[in-house]
């Protein structure tokens, strides 16, 4: 996620230098057959570049606006995630009953439920971001390693050892059937918050929108090129180039947040959300050995 107030323009080249040599190109090709071929023989109308410079405004202004819910959708998502995890941890630590448990056995349980769901974080992120983050694996002892590695959604697995092992603590007494509601209820908000990250991760944007309006952008790009010939001469090459990189510079930017999990500058800063929990949790356990917050990538922006 970008946190500077500014994008550095090398960013911007080097996003868009592609695109930008075939605009140049396809300009460059347009200005020549205008001039050598169609130049005494016939006019492009202006209105051409202006109906298809609507139809793409149109396009683009659709598929950023989906991007931006998608992405917004994922930031909130996380959001609960934050506010359910403090919540569990708390609920825990003031949830358990010292009678019959002892000191020791309240403090093993409080330890294995909240570190095992910063597990059940890193084994999320992973999951979204397409690769495995084996950080999860420091957080679960090596039976439980080996018992969720036989999973597909080894994240989902994390919670049905927690579910187990809380509906064990409702029966050996060590909490109450109210108590054992509450914590139940947020396990389940952790697998709805699962699910509908998993949802956006998993729901493919239409490819036809941003194909077509990468079509629509060349025909724009060179009916602007086969207009602006006659009156600007060789500078028609730059002018199309120019109007054709505002609308590809807006494309683009739309199109970095269509997948909000990706590591990426313009995604959900998973890391950084990830590990301000992990920091949270443990110090909520009174740990001693906490890691450091994730710092932004030059000043500009947090993955």
């Amino acid at each position: 996620m970008h946190i500077a107030t500014r994008i550095r323009f090398s960013r911007i080249i080097k996003n868009t230098w592609q695109i930008d040599i075939i605009m140049i190109v396809s300009s460059t090709i347009a200005y020549l057959v205008h001039s050598k071929l169609i130049k005494y023989h016939l006019e492009i109308p202006a209105l051409v570049p202006s109906v298809l410079g609507t139809a793409i405004a149109f396009f683009i202004g659709f598929n950023n606006n989906q991007a931006y819910d998608r992405w917004w959708e994922g930031r909130k998502i996380w959001g609960l995630l934050v506010n359910d995890s403090r919540s569990w941890a708390r609920s825990i630590i003031s949830y358990v009953q010292l009678p019959p448990i002892t000191e020791h056995e309240k403090l093993a349980v409080h330890g294995r439920m909240i570190t095992r769901h910063i597990g059940f974080l890193y084994a999320l992120k992973g999951a979204l971001r397409g690769t495995e983050d084996s950080v999860y694996k420091n957080y679960l002892n090596a039976a439980e390693v080996a018992e969720v590695s036989k999973h597909s959604n080894v994240h989902n697995a994390i919670l049905m050892i927690q579910a187990r092992e809380l509906n064990e603590l409702q029966v050996n007494g060590f909490i109450d059937q109210f108590r054992f509601m509450q914590l139940d209820a947020l396990l389940v908000k952790f697998t709805d918050e699962m699910g509908m990250a998993e949802r956006i991760r998993n729901t493919v944007f239409p490819t036809t929108y941003n194909y077509f309006t990468k079509v629509f952008i060349w025909l724009f790009v060179v009916s602007v090129a086969l207009v602006l010939s006659p009156p600007m001469g060789i500078w028609a090459i730059f002018m199309s180039w120019l109007i054709g990189f505002v609308f590809v510079s807006t494309q683009i930017n739309g199109m970095t947040l269509l997948d909000p999990f990706s590591n990426n500058s313009a995604s959900v800063p998973l890391n950084q959300i990830t590990r301000n929990i992990e920091i949270n949790l443990l110090q909520m356990l009174k740990e001693v050995n906490i890691p450091e917050p994730i710092k932004p990538v030059n000043d500009e922006y947090v993955l």
